[in-house]
């Protein structure tokens, strides 16, 4: 009997399904789950998440931050391969929510939707930072079929020749800042400028600026061309003071990525470089003061670090060329603290702070490349008026990092007095300046340093380095990942572009 009702149960169970079938779908649906994301919420995530921790390499390289350890902090410090400090970039870029994906997805998106044509636009410009660091960093990478996979199902990207890619970026920066319009809907969730097309226009006119002067060594015509198209009024300007700064603002919450390795765990182990302690003690920079600091007991965080010296006299930059145990061999070997060395570090009340901003392009960049601009006759302008609004104007953003990092007018312009512009140096002063108003963006400050040559830096004699580094680090090497899971494309880059080594230059930097 039991059976048998069983089975009449299940004979009703079906008799009424069809019956029941037309509500499944709204029982089952869970009605606080989103089923569609706004794009800005895309777009708003590729901004944050393009603030990235290359300090292993990018930073150290320039001579900016050094540290004498082997290990998971090794890489430029010593000129050789650790892949997971090389791969930062291009794992963090390339990340499923990184900003490769969701800016492609955004773009495809809002591409043929006129009401959000801004925002498509305010994607490609971003797109196009993006991928100037990819390419700056490695040379030939996945870009036409990037964050494809869950689009078009591409997970094996080709990687694309890097001329190429720079070509598409010089379009995508030029017709992507001409099609914004103010007219049109606002995107107030941009973390940048809310939205402000005025801005944005700058934003995109300034990255153009940017793209073109990687060509000085390679293509002046190009170069050009590119750099009028820039500055041109008519397109809308450039970035004119540090209101339009790029920047992400990190609080408490939302940390800057270089935050643990200031504050936290290996707070100990990292040092400011003896190359850029130098220029700013030689020449009485007050940035120094409220960069640098000695702490009395460095291996400790900040509220145990216990008294903080910050006096520029006594600040001293740890040389490079050493390694854990070397180091006390080197000139004017400071001493030790316990386990750390009584080199100058971050000051972490200052520009180390968990909630320190990170400024992506600046005003104070922007009229550098300007200055040298002018300076090559590529545009027009004072060449000594554009370089001391640069200078005043990162002196300024210092102040974006805590009150206690204000330079005061009268320090600026003491500083200036006693440093002239002579235009007889006129590229090398204006690119040592951008080697410090790029200081902890080590994309950007590696870069120009490849493309300028300056500032002159000493070699870095470590006798472990890499054979193929002759001088300087010239590009990252690719993940080893990529060698193994996306093989037949990483060859044939490899093939087109050169070894993959770390002294193989990017196209502009040959």
């Amino acid at each position: 009997m039991k059976r048998i009702f069983i089975y009449a149960a299940a004979i009703a169970i079906l008799a009424g399904a069809s019956s029941c079938d037309s509500g499944f779908e709204d029982v089952n649906k869970n009605p606080v789950l989103a089923t569609s994301v706004d794009p800005i919420y895309l777009f708003s995530n590729a901004e944050f998440s393009s603030a990235i921790a290359t300090h292993n390499y990018q930073l150290q390289i320039v001579q900016q931050i050094n540290t004498p350890y082997t290990g998971v902090v090794e890489g430029g410090n010593h000129n050789v391969v650790s892949d997971p400090n090389s791969n930062a970039n291009f794992n963090s870029l390339y990340l499923q929510n990184g900003p490769v994906n969701l800016l492609t997805t955004v773009i495809t998106q809002t591409k043929d939707n006129p009401a959000r044509s801004n925002l498509y636009n305010m994607s490609r410009i971003w797109k196009a930072y993006v991928f100037m660091v990819l390419v700056d960093t490695y040379g030939d990478v996945p870009y036409f079929e990037a964050g494809k996979a869950f689009l078009e199902g591409i997970n094996l990207p080709k990687y694309d020749d890097q001329k190429l890619i720079y070509d598409d970026i010089l379009k995508e920066l030029q017709e992507g800042t001409k099609a914004l319009d103010a007219a049109k809907a606002i995107e107030g969730g941009d973390l940048f400028f809310k939205g402000n097309i005025a801005q944005w226009k700058k934003l995109g006119n300034s990255l153009l600026l940017r793209a073109a002067m990687r060509y000085s060594k390679i293509d002046v015509a190009k170069a050009k061309q590119y750099v009028a198209i820039a500055v041109d009024p008519a397109n809308g300007g450039l970035q004119s003071s540090n209101a339009d700064n790029a920047l992400i603002a990190f609080n408490s919450t939302f940390n800057h990525p270089l935050a643990n390795y200031f504050q936290g765990t290996e707070r100990g182990n990292v040092y400011l470089g003896k190359a850029f302690i130098d220029f700013l003690k030689t020449t009485n920079d007050p940035r120094l003061r409220v960069i640098a600091v000695k702490y009395e007991t460095p291996g400790n965080p900040l509220a145990t670090a216990g008294a903080e010296d910050t006096a520029p006299a006594n600040q001293d930059g740890m040389p490079y060329g050493y390694n854990e145990s070397t180091i006390t061999g080197a000139p004017g070997f400071p001493g030790k603290i316990g386990s750390a060395f009584k080199y100058s570090q971050i000051n972490r009340r200052t520009v180390g702070k968990i909630d320190a901003p990170e400024f992506f392009i600046t005003y104070s960049q922007t009229a550098l490349l300007l200055a040298e601009a002018v300076q090559r006759g590529w545009a027009t302008g004072n060449v000594k008026e554009l370089y001391e609004a640069a200078v005043r104007a990162h002196m300024n953003q210092m102040a974006t990092y805590d009150v206690l990092a204000t330079v005061p007018a009268a320090s600026q312009d003491a500083y200036l007095t006693a440093n002239p512009f002579i235009p007889a140096k006129a590229l090398e002063q204006i690119n040592t300046q951008y080697w410090i108003s790029s200081f902890l963006n080590g994309s950007e400050a590696w870069a120009n340093f490849r493309r300028s040559g300056f500032p002159a830096l000493p070699v870095n004699t470590y006798p472990g380095k890499d054979p193929s580094v002759k001088d300087f680090i010239k590009r990252l090497v690719y993940p080893v990942r990529e060698k193994s899971v996306n093989e037949a494309n990483y060859k044939e880059a490899v093939a087109r572009m050169g070894p993959d080594e770390l002294g193989t230059p990017v196209f502009w930097d040959k």
